[in-house]
């Protein structure tokens, strides 16, 4: 239930739902209180447009991945690095039978050089599906499929399948790392995302370091900064809107 609710709640936590909705709000009462009707409209439209604006993309960027700091040593070898899943584009995948990605590929890339570099012994790919069809591709097993492709040996790769969000990656994962007896451990995951995955590894007793990756912020100023409205300014946006509520969730209810 509370997998559901909150990707109802990821839903309504899109610009773009609140921008429709002010937009259908006006339509509503636009008989009877005119001026509220185009006021609400307005507003609709103004919130599309500065959410689609660089400005506001990349300040919500930089506010989610503030703060972030990789902990990985590169003098050290891991027992296992820990990549979390949301690099695969399922339904891609399935049309073209072949592995397709979304922007966080750089998770299963760092994972993979690891390996490849001796840096790590082990991979877990932390990776379950929402899909509740008996034939629903699961990314852990996608990814471990790629990485075979790639040339790492099957009986290092280990993977987690049951989880379909952050708190479940943690509470799956440890069992695995446990049962494995696994002490020195790296999470790969990306930068947005890495405060709320290590405070959900670290309620669960894990104490991995990090490596963040899919960094997206960058530096700009305002003379420099475009104001035209794009759909990828609107999609970074939400993006880091619906991160920011996931910490808070967390919290709340003591996953992190």
């Amino acid at each position: 239930m509370f997998v559901f609710l909150s990707k109802l709640l990821d839903l309504l936590l899109s610009p773009l739902s609140w921008g429709l909705l002010l937009g259908v709000a006006g339509l509503v009462v636009r008989r009877r209180r005119a001026r509220l009707a185009a006021w609400l409209q307005g507003l609709g439209l103004l919130v599309l447009y500065l959410f689609s604006t660089q400005p506001v993309a990349t300040g919500l960027q930089r506010w989610v991945e503030a703060g972030v700091v990789s902990t990985y040593r590169p003098e050290e070898v891991y027992d296992a690095v820990i990549v979390l899943g949301g690099a695969v584009d399922s339904s891609a995948t399935e049309r073209s039978g072949l592995p397709e990605y979304n922007q966080p590929v750089e998770r299963i890339l760092r994972g993979f050089e690891l390996l490849r570099s001796g840096h790590a012994r082990n991979v877990l790919l932390a990776a379950g599906t929402l899909d509740m069809r008996p034939e629903a591709l699961v990314e852990a097993d996608v990814l471990a499929r790629q990485l075979r492709m790639w040339g790492i040996e099957p009986e290092r790769i280990f993977t987690e399948k049951r989880s379909r969000n952050t708190r479940e990656n943690a509470v799956e994962s440890e069992r695995i790392i446990r049962k494995q007896g696994w002490t020195r451990l790296v999470l790969v995951t990306s930068a947005a995302h890495m405060p709320r995955a290590l405070g959900t590894f670290e309620a669960v007793g894990l104490k991995p370091d990090t490596l963040a990756v899919d960094v997206r912020a960058h530096e700009w100023d305002l003379h420099s900064a475009s104001w035209q409205p794009r759909a990828s300014n609107l999609s970074a946006g939400t993006d880091a809107l619906r991160e920011l509520f996931g910490r808070l969730v967390y919290r709340l209810r003591g996953w992190a």
